[in-house]
């Protein structure tokens, strides 16, 4: 990705294009080259995409949770002066995604997850990786991708070093616990914000029923599935992956 990291007061971030803004919001262990392919594209077609790095090793521990990152969500967008905002978000960026749309619907224009937390919190993984064991690792980060090739040594090194960080294990669980904490279900059906919904066929780390789930509580929602594709989409498929997203923005006139 050739797009610098901005550091604006309390704000790291990467930003293109001009138009309606679309954030993009990482994964616990997401880097924000994950989103090359959304970063290429959408600027072309009238949209500034934003990737804030969100804290998620950087809060005291009792802020260290999904709750303070829609907050911190929040004022970013208040920071950048932006209205009518898309949010796009992985995993646990699709979770606080969710969460800042329940709090700040009146800041929020639409919405689109894929392979999000929120009702199904294996989304953090079947007990957290043991530390020192590189090939233990190495499996764990292939099996969220159908291609485990997907899972390059830079990828896995990162999740490597992550996890052999005493003070990011214990923030990780901390925020793991705060993700079924705040489980989303009882909040959709209540929440009108138009969201599109795409998903890996082969994922399973929230598998397919999960996105079935969001479809059916969401009352304004799109479901599209992607075939041979795991947990990150958007990293798998990035061209089918922005077709889908492309026409959903333009049916719905965003």
């Amino acid at each position: 990705m050739d797009e610098k990291l901005i550091s604006e007061g309390k704000f790291k971030y990467m930003e293109k294009g001009e138009g309606t803004p679309i954030i993009i919001l990482h994964g616990l262990m997401g880097g924000l080259s994950n989103f090359e392919g959304v970063m290429d594209h959408f600027p072309k077609k009238g949209y500034k995409v934003l990737i804030p790095m969100l804290p998620i090793y950087d809060l005291p521990m009792l802020k260290t949770n999904v709750k303070q990152f829609a907050r911190f969500l929040e004022k970013f967008i208040e920071f950048k002066g932006l209205t009518d905002v898309i949010l796009l978000g992985n995993s646990l960026g699709g979770h606080i995604g969710l969460l800042h749309t329940k709090l700040f619907p009146e800041m929020i224009k639409a919405l689109v997850i894929t392979g999000s937390s929120g009702l199904y919190e294996s989304a953090m993984g079947d007990g957290y990786p043991r530390r020192g064991d590189y090939d233990f690792i190495k499996a764990k980060a292939e099996k969220v991708f159908y291609d485990p090739k997907v899972a390059t040594k830079e990828i896995v090194d990162e999740v490597f070093a992550t996890v052999n960080d005493r003070n990011k294990t214990i923030k990780t669980l901390a925020i793991a616990k705060s993700a079924i904490r705040h489980n989303m279900s009882d909040d959709l059906p209540s929440m009108n914000t138009p969201t599109c919904i795409i998903w890996g066929e082969n994922d399973t780390v929230t598998p397919p029923d999960v996105a079935k789930l969001f479809h059916e509580l969401l009352p304004d929602s799109d479901l599209h599935w992607i075939k041979k594709c795991g947990h990150a989409p958007m990293m798998e498929h990035p061209l089918e992956f922005n077709e889908i997203l492309d026409a959903w923005l333009e049916k719905r006139e965003f």
